[in-house]
Formats: C-alpha cells, structure tokens, sequence
C-alpha cells in the first residue's frame, strides 16, 4: 500500500504546483495589461481622493477616444511622475475657466467635487483639446498642477482610468 500511495502525493504535489504557476501567472498578466494599483502623493485630488490613497487603474481604457468627462486617470506628468487627475475634455471640445468655473463648449460644467470656496479667480483661456488627448484637472484646483500648465495629455502618457480608490 505504501507504494501506491507514493505516486498519488507526487500527482497531487505536481498538480497543485501547475495550480500555483497558473495563478502567480495570471496574477502577473492581470497586473501587467488589465489593472495597476497606483499610490496616491499629494492634495491635488482632494476631497475625491487623499493623499496615501490607493487607486486601482484599468489599461484598458487609456486612449482618449475612450475615456469620458469626469473619469479619473492616471498618466505620466511632464516630469515622469505618476499623476491622477479628472478629465474635463476631450478631443475637440474647447475648455475655458471663468472666475473658476469651468465651461467646455461656452457652457457651464456642473462639478460638485470642486469646492468653489476655496478657489477664486481662476481664469483659463479656451483651449481645444486635439485629437488624441485629454484636458485635465485636479478637483483641488488651487493645489493643482494640471493641464492649465502643462497643456492636454497625449493619450501615449495615459497609464489608464481609476476603476476604484480607497
């Protein structure tokens, strides 16, 4: 009997070894093309997300084509680092901000994650958003550096968009 049972445990032992392979594989696929956690640095986002915080990306939507106003995205700033801001425009519209608030197309955009009382005066001159970007900003917008400096993001610096944070 002992004989027997010997080639079972090795079975099995080769069988939960394929098992372990398959998941740190798909651990690694699903990190690698589907979804990125990224840590969160800085008040640029606040109050939607804190500094410290956690937001998981998905790469699958990172061309601008597919992202809509109002997504959080995750992209490579002028500067190399990680960033998470809100799209505000897409390819085409044309984005102004008038005494801080902000219009896409001449018209007034609701954006109730923006706190208005600690912000006054901002003004930003319509810009079109080309082809093949996004228009970004942070919801802080007084501790933001976003696209009012450094201009629409090409969708080739989009890591993708925020599916959740915590």
């Amino acid at each position: 009997m002992a004989t027997r049972s010997a080639p079972r445990s090795g079975r099995r032992r080769l069988r939960e070894a394929r098992v372990v392979v398959v998941v740190a594989a798909a651990t690694v696929a699903v990190r690698a093309f589907l979804l990125v956690p990224v840590g969160v640095h800085g008040e640029s986002m606040e109050p939607t997300v804190h500094d410290g915080d956690v937001v998981v990306v998905t790469r699958t939507a990172a061309a601008a084509d597919e992202l809509r106003r109002g997504d959080l995205v995750v992209f490579r700033d002028p500067q190399g680092s990680l960033s998470v801001k809100r799209v505000v425009g897409l390819p085409g519209d044309r984005v102004a901000m008038l005494d801080a608030r902000l219009t896409v197309d001449g018209e007034f955009v609701d954006e109730p994650y923006v706190d208005l009382s600690r912000i006054d005066g901002t003004y930003l001159g319509q810009v079109v958003v080309p082809a093949g970007a996004v228009f970004v900003l942070g919801d802080n917008r007084s501790r933001s550096i976003d696209s009012r400096e450094y201009g629409p993001v090409a969708e080739g610096a989009l890591l993708g968009r925020v599916l959740l944070h915590w």
